[in-house]
């Protein structure tokens, strides 16, 4: 836990000290919501219906905005080296990354939900706020993924994109599902349910997949 904490503590204060592409995805998150009334209709009932696939399309691409850097700046001053020959647990390095991405885009993104919800007219605030709970976390983790296989490749965003992408997919269409069916009252224990489990999955073995990938690329 120590050493998942400064590694934590780290990683914030470089997201700190380059504050302006921490917060980039943020206000591309808030402008392409507010621009969907402007760009389609502002009729508050068809706002309603496409809103769950707004959201969560621009919640995913803001993500991934924020993902083609977080190994950049260890990579290049050797310090990502040094983490992995270090004695230490590599995937709690990994997974302290993963939090402190999450805490700079995915939570700032929940925060802004009751903006999102009343600009698309959304009623059901909770579900929503719930939902993305579970699905922010789980973006930054796969996330993770395509971060670590292109670690040592150069003007590398395009390629993992294609990479996480296909593995964005089936969450993107559990998560508008759930939010679409809560708006007619439906039950969405079953995918709360399976969100979770997703989430669960990927917390205990991305690390280590991680970490793997990670040590495999700096070997070469």
């Amino acid at each position: 836990m120590h050493y998942f904490l400064l590694h934590l503590k780290r990683e914030l204060t470089l997201m700190l000290r380059n504050f302006s592409s921490s917060i980039n995805p943020l206000l591309f998150f808030v402008i392409a919501v507010s621009l969907f009334p402007l760009a389609i209709s502002p009729e508050p009932q068809l706002l309603k219906q496409i809103a769950p696939g707004i959201i969560w399309v621009i919640t995913m691409l803001s993500v991934l905005l924020s993902l083609s850097t977080i190994f950049n700046q260890d990579y290049d001053t050797g310090v990502l080296e040094q983490i992995v020959l270090s004695p230490n647990p590599l995937a709690v390095a990994i997974l302290a990354k993963v939090f402190a991405h999450w805490l700079m885009s995915g939570l700032p993104i929940i925060i802004l939900a009751p903006l999102v919800a009343t600009l698309l007219y959304l009623d059901n605030l909770p579900t929503l706020l719930l939902v993305l709970f579970l699905t922010t976390p789980t973006l930054s983790l796969i996330g993770i993924i395509g971060a670590t296989l292109t670690v040592s490749l150069k003007r590398a965003s395009i390629l993992m994109t294609l990479i996480i992408l296909p593995l964005y997919i089936p969450l993107l269409i559990f998560a508008s599902s759930a939010f679409s069916q809560a708006q007619i009252n439906l039950d969405i224990s079953g995918h709360l349910y399976l969100l979770s489990s997703i989430l669960l999955f990927c917390i205990v073995c991305v690390p280590f997949l991680g970490a793997f990938i990670l040590k495999t690329a700096l070997s070469d």
